[in-house]
């Protein structure tokens, strides 16, 4: 009999292709071959990104098969490029998965699906292969997923996932209470996104009781009440470069690991850094009061400013900000954010509330700053602010702009506060003892590689 030979296949999205191939680096260290299925987009931007840097471990294979969509559309409309995906990608997995076996001596053993493509698992139960779901965010919202029906029996949502009216829910005491306005499928792009969002969650639902495990990147630790709900979601996160002593790969941008020479020559616990993950995009009010805020905080900042992170072409500063901020402001494209948060000058984190950022910034004991934009991130501030109290949210004006001066105040706040530091300090522990020797993330993820193994 060959190796173990591992097919995985992520959504099609920074955060969620992240995870995944870290999740795949761990299990190439541990021998297994492993066949990595992008969307033909995805891959160029992956692959761009590496610009040859020898980051992924030999037994990864990257592969890609069309999204459905043409090369010139735009996939962050995520209503358009759902129904795409589902209508062409489960076939052309389908021809993979009978390619591969056809002539490689190692056929698959697993298939390996980001729980957002259920369909993936129902083909790996058609092609009666062994299937696993991978959940790469918050176990509480496969929990709020999962409580779908209870949501419809409670009138909390009608049959589209609209909220009935604008209240604060919460599935267990101790889990952070959620507006419904901020449903993950109810604050993602217009009516029409959001309906069919919804019903993508209502068949995945159906599509991940053919799994044989729910793996999620999480621990148990952080969200206790989750995991009790639903026993059946194993968490084996947080899954960092770090913890396997290697490093980062799946990003879709390029890394400036110049700003890392930069973070050296700055005091401890002084550094601002400002990062709102690959989704995220400003109007040019908001991005320029968020730039004064910075300036008028008055202390080192590095902040990753994307070429498309607002809705303008041209250069969005304002005239001058570059030159007055020079001496103690770094702007770049993308950075090598795991080492960046790692980084003794880093005093907080001034971040969207994405899972991948949450979990690389409690690992590191950093304290936050929550700027959500959609889908999960107020989760996620919630977890942040009223559940774990390692950060701090910022007020919105009448329009609905977070002012300089609020910035401002709230960096002061923040950098103040010697508890918030402490409880973040604490809950870096809890993350980093789960995945040693002994943890429950550690005996989950080696019981699911036995698994595998058989």
């Amino acid at each position: 009999m060959g190796k173990p030979h591992v097919l995985a296949i992520p959504y099609p999205a920074q955060g969620h292709v992240l995870p995944m191939l870290e999740l795949m680096q761990c299990l190439a260290k541990h021998g297994f071959k492993v066949t990595f299925v992008n969307t033909e987009f995805t891959q160029e931007r992956v692959i761009n990104a590496l610009a040859g840097k020898d980051c992924i471990e030999n037994h990864i294979h990257l592969i890609s098969i069309p999204d459905g969509l043409k090369p010139w559309e735009d996939r962050n409309e995520l209503g358009k490029l759902t129904e795409a995906i589902f209508q062409v990608m489960p076939g052309k997995l389908e021809e993979l998965i009978e390619k591969i076996n056809g002539s490689d001596n190692d056929k698959i053993t697993c298939i390996i699906a980001d729980q957002l493509l259920g369909w993936a698992l129902e083909v790996a139960e058609k092609m009666q292969i062994k299937r696993a779901a991978f959940w790469p965010a918050a176990a509480a919202l496969l929990a709020l997923k999962f409580s779908i029906p209870a949501l419809l029996d409670d009138g909390i949502i009608n049959d589209s996932g609209t909220p009935t009216k604008n209240q604060m829910i919460q599935l267990s005491p101790t889990m952070p209470a959620i507006s419904t306005s901020h449903l993950v499928w109810a604050c993602i792009g217009d009516l029409t996104t959001q309906k069919i969002i919804f019903e993508l969650n209502v068949r995945n639902n159906r599509s991940v009781q053919v799994a044989d495990w729910l793996i999620c990147n999480s621990t148990y630790e952080l969200e206790p009440a989750a995991f009790r709900l639903f026993p059946n979601i194993l968490p084996i996160g947080p899954l960092l470069a770090r913890n396997r002593l290697g490093n980062s790969a799946g990003y879709f941008w390029p890394e400036d690991s110049t700003c890392l020479e930069w973070l050296d020559q700055q005091p401890a616990n002084s550094v601002i850094y400002v990062a709102f993950g690959s989704f995220t995009v400003f109007n040019q009010i908001q991005f320029q009061e968020l730039a004064l805020g910075l300036e008028i905080a008055n202390r080192p900042f590095l902040w990753v400013v994307r070429p498309d992170i607002t809705n303008k072409n041209n250069d969005a500063y304002l005239q001058g900000f570059k030159e007055r901020v020079a001496t103690r402001g770094r702007m770049v494209g993308w950075a090598p954010q795991q080492k960046v948060l790692g980084h003794p000058s880093v005093a907080c984190f001034l971040s969207h509330c994405g899972w991948n950022s949450t979990m690389e910034g409690l690992s590191n004991g950093i304290p936050f700053l929550c700027w959500p934009y959609f889908a999960d991130q107020f989760l996620n501030q919630n977890y942040i602010c009223e559940v774990w109290k390692v950060g701090l949210r910022f007020n919105h004006d009448e329009s609905g702009i977070i002012k300089q001066e609020e910035i401002k105040d709230k960096v002061e706040q923040l950098l103040s506060n010697k508890t918030i530091k402490a409880r973040a300090l604490d809950l870096k522990e809890v993350a980093t003892k789960s995945v040693k020797e002994g943890g429950c993330s550690h005996n989950n993820l080696n019981n699911f590689i036995e698994w595998l193994k058989t």
